[in-house]
């Protein structure tokens, strides 16, 4: 298996612990990602672009980012072509993001959510793999409009 990357800005570096202990615990590997600037105070969109960008280049199939509410994350981590991220704060939305949108990123909030639900999320979303079925033609058309922006 390969690790999971994850990532956090300084308002989510608790529950980036939480969740790496969470992960080791269930022998589930992890790579950590931090701001390349250390003069910068972990800075989301570095930490988001070096976790979307390892999991574009096949270093990992899975990232976890977490910042304060997840939304500054998850923007940027979708900025990265082939990416999708996707913000959940709760399992069924975890879930769903794996299952019907094939997300390789999940972002959650640690100023939102608490420890316990945050390691139900990330467990929900593990769990869940792509069904393809239906709403494979709708991922493949958000690659499509990735083609057509990239080539503007």
């Amino acid at each position: 298996m390969q690790p999971i990357a994850i990532g956090a800005d300084d308002a989510a570096i608790e529950l980036k612990n939480v969740i790496v202990s969470f992960l080791q615990q269930r022998d589930i590997p992890v790579t950590e990602y931090v701001a390349e600037d250390s003069t910068v105070a972990s800075s989301y969109p570095d930490i988001a672009f070096q976790v979307a960008q390892a999991i574009k280049d096949g270093k990992h199939q899975r990232g976890i980012l977490l910042c304060g509410t997840g939304i500054g994350m998850s923007i940027m981590a979708n900025k990265v072509p082939g990416i999708r991220a996707a913000q959940c704060h709760d399992t069924y939305s975890a879930q769903r993001a794996r299952k019907s949108n094939n997300a390789q990123i999940v972002t959650l909030g640690a100023r939102v959510i608490g420890h316990e639900l945050a390691k139900s999320i990330v467990e929900a979303w593990l769990l869940a793999e792509f069904e393809g079925g239906g709403s494979a033609p709708k991922v493949a058309r958000i690659g499509y409009y990735e083609q057509v922006v990239s080539q503007r």
